[in-house]
């Protein structure tokens, strides 16, 4: 993989036998978050790599992931040209105005809204939230919000899901509540 490494990160996952390490790459006129997530969920277990594709502004070009996910092979591709959004070629309504990706399996895809949050004030965004088993793919609302101690208020619209997000001086979450914890300082 090439590009120069701005940081990595390591995780733990908190509520099933898992981890996820990813790397912050800039690459080319963007940047790319490249990871690899292993866990077991009601599926069985999964080896999944990810990559992700980033303009300069830290909005999300596309997604690929692949390996093994419940004793099958996967290979998807998701892609945004403009506003519209596809799945392996096929395109995907619904997912106007999304300029992000969240990979349901990793808190990696957290970075890019954190990188654009200010120091100051909230950030709302929308992302092409791609969900296992399927893949499933549809909107998710998000908003994100600095608060005192370091802390970063995220909520979910469609799910009605919210938390505080501890966030390092990279964008990257180290405590994700009841999900994931960084496991080690990358």
């Amino acid at each position: 993989m090439t590009g120069e490494t701005i940081a990595t990160m390591h995780w733990r996952a908190l509520d099933r036998d898992g981890e996820d390490k990813c790397r912050l790459a800039r690459a080319g006129g963007g940047f790319m978050l490249v990871g690899h997530a292993r866990f077991r969920d009601g599926q069985g277990w999964a080896a999944l790599d990810y990559v992700v594709r980033l303009d300069e502004d830290w909005h999300a070009l596309g997604a690929d992931v692949s390996g093994d996910y419940g004793g099958e092979a996967v290979a998807w591709r998701l892609a945004r040209e403009g506003d519209v959004w596809t799945l392996n070629d096929a395109t995907l309504p619904g997912l106007e105005g999304a300029t992000d990706v969240d990979l349901s399996f990793t808190p990696a895809t957290n970075t890019m809204p954190l990188r654009r949050l200010p120091e100051v004030g909230r950030l709302d965004c929308t992302a092409a939230w791609l969900r296992l088993p399927g893949p499933k793919v549809s909107a998710l609302t998000q908003s994100y919000t600095r608060e005192r101690g370091g802390l970063v208020r995220y909520t979910a619209e469609e799910t009605e899901y919210e938390t505080h997000l501890a966030v390092d001086a990279n964008g990257f979450v180290t405590l994700y509540p009841g999900l994931w914890e960084r496991a080690d300082h990358g």
